[in-house]
């Protein structure tokens, strides 16, 4: 007998029960019916939830997207080099990389209230001026002080902005590199000088000194006794004392408080006041932490100033990453080794052997905190093995000579003078009996030039003086051989042999707490 077609069946009357979404929930086999979300309503909390999720995520992408670009915003740039040198290619995240670190002393802008604009002219003065050189492996870090008022040589600088072109100068205070062709022509100053190649670079001015120590809450100094210094308006009292602000800046500033009164003594100040922040940031765990993190890259992109390689928020990130698990044991702060300048006792000069020993072992990537440590191992050749070999073919024999008659010169470019005498006597107990030597300008690194017929010779004086075939070229307007000497040769009769290191090279690492020696002239009596 046939059912009649009832018209609720399809829902007309949903208290029924009776219609196809009352059959599809009651059957188990058939399963939840496909529309029934569009007959219930989505309950109240999942709504609050999804909006609150949306909210978060939402909110979260703006909050990172405006944090990125206030920061990029923040970064001043210049171009890393004011001569012929090019971009780095370092890989920030996993080479060795070398930042020079320099303080400004320009007065405009923020720092009007510290002096006139006269008193700092063109792009301003090297106020500070630090290399800070990591590890391949993240582990160790070196930061090497120049003195402000140490000589040097300027190479020749072109300005980026005017395109003028400033000529070399000699005998020059290293803070005055930067002062007319800008922040590259210090960069290249300090290339010149230590035979190295710096990656990258930041400046910083007065104000960001004192809004760093500011957001931290203050870096603790020690100091032997109390002092007044009227010119710095430093006052201190002895011991341990937190400084911000602009107590911060007058302690790294201060240029007659500690020691002697002299620029050495400011350096070793500077060096115990980063290695007290370093503890702080790494006690507190500011590297770990975003927040801090968020507040000092404010501060302190609003008052740097890096190389186009470096001016983006990335890379900064990247090189805050790196900086964060290293022992600060393994943070070596170092002055470069000086003397009183010849020609004016009022300024400083590299002390030598001491300077080259140093850059040298800055070449070779060597352990400051421990000399003997092997340097962090560099990727390995790729050997060409298997059938596609080319075999090398063999030279033919060469004549024997008499060395005796060789004629053999030494260049001195180490800057060490007397140098070039050691490695004549060398080459004559050597049997080159005929060598020479004459001055040169420095270079940074060591090489033997040949003439025409003399390839033999030439690779038997390397061979005598452990120089590689790689630094061993013809040069057609050589008369002989001609040994040229680099500052990586400074020291010893036998090239790449480690060199020993000035006797306490390192002044403190980050885990020293030093307290400063006061200047005598400038303690106060309570």
């Amino acid at each position: 007998m046939g059912r009649t077609r009832d018209n609720r069946e399809y829902g007309a009357d949903s208290a029924a029960g009776n219609g196809p979404v009352s059959r599809h929930a009651d059957d188990t086999a058939v399963g939840v019916a496909r529309h029934l979300g569009s007959h219930r309503r989505m309950p109240g909390w999942l709504k609050v939830t999804a909006a609150l999720l949306t909210v978060l995520v939402v909110g979260g992408l703006g909050f990172a997207g405006y944090w990125y670009f206030r920061l990029q915003s923040n970064i001043t740039t210049a171009p890393l080099t004011a001569g012929d040198g090019t971009a780095s290619d370092v890989n920030d995240s996993s080479d060795r990389m070398q930042i020079l670190i320099l303080g400004s002393d320009t007065r405009d802008g923020k720092n009007s209230e510290y002096g006139g604009a006269d008193e700092s002219t063109g792009y301003g003065k090297s106020d500070v001026m630090m290399l800070m050189d990591i590890s391949a492996d993240n582990k160790r870090v070196s930061v090497i002080s120049f003195p402000r008022d140490l000589l040097v040589d300027i190479p020749q600088c072109t300005d980026p902005q005017t395109k003028r072109v400033y000529p070399a100068r000699s005998g020059v205070m290293i803070n005055e590199a930067m002062g007319e062709a800008g922040i590259g022509c210090a960069v290249d100053t300090v290339n010149k000088l230590t035979g190295l190649e710096i990656d990258h670079f930041m400046m910083a001015d007065f104000n960001a000194v004192k809004e760093l120590s500011n957001t931290v809450g203050g870096v603790d100094v020690c100091i032997s006794d109390a002092v007044y210094d009227p010119d710095s308006q430093l006052r201190l009292p002895a011991g341990t004392s937190a400084v911000q602000g602009e107590m911060a800046l007058a302690f790294l500033r201060t240029r007659h408080a500690f020691a002697d009164g002299g620029d050495l003594g400011r350096i070793k100040a500077q060096q115990g006041f980063l290695s007290s922040l370093t503890r702080k940031i790494k006690d507190d765990g500011t590297l770990s932490d975003p927040a801090k993190m968020l507040k000092i890259a404010d501060v302190v992109t609003q008052n740097l100033t890096v190389d186009n390689g470096l001016a983006s928020v990335p890379s900064l990130v990247t090189i805050g990453n790196r900086l964060k698990n290293i022992d600060i044991s393994k943070v070596a702060f170092v002055a470069v080794p000086t003397t009183p300048a010849v020609t004016d006792l009022n300024r400083l000069q590299i002390a030598e052997p001491a300077g080259s020993q140093l850059f040298a072992a800055l070449r070779g990537d060597v352990d400051l905190t421990d000399p003997t440590a092997p340097a962090t191992p560099s990727p390995k050749p790729t050997e060409t093995t298997g059938p596609s070999a080319v075999p090398t073919e063999t030279a033919p024999p060469v004549a024997p000579y008499n060395k005796a008659l060789q004629p053999v010169t030494v260049a001195n470019g180490t800057g060490v003078t007397g140098r070039s005498q050691e490695i004549v006597q060398a080459l004559v107990a050597g049997g080159f009996t005929q060598a020479g030597q004459f001055a040169a300008n420095p270079v940074a690194q060591s090489v033997i030039y040949y003439g025409p017929d003399f390839a033999d010779v030439a690779s038997d004086v390397a061979a005598l003086l452990g120089i590689p075939a790689a630094q061993v070229q013809p040069a057609p307007a050589i008369p002989g051989v001609q040994v040229y000497l680099g500052t990586d040769f400074a020291s010893g009769t036998s090239y790449g042999a480690a060199a020993a290191l000035p006797e306490n090279i390192v002044n403190q690492t980050a885990g020293d707490t030093v307290c400063q020696q006061a200047n005598p002239v400038l303690i106060v009596r309570d």
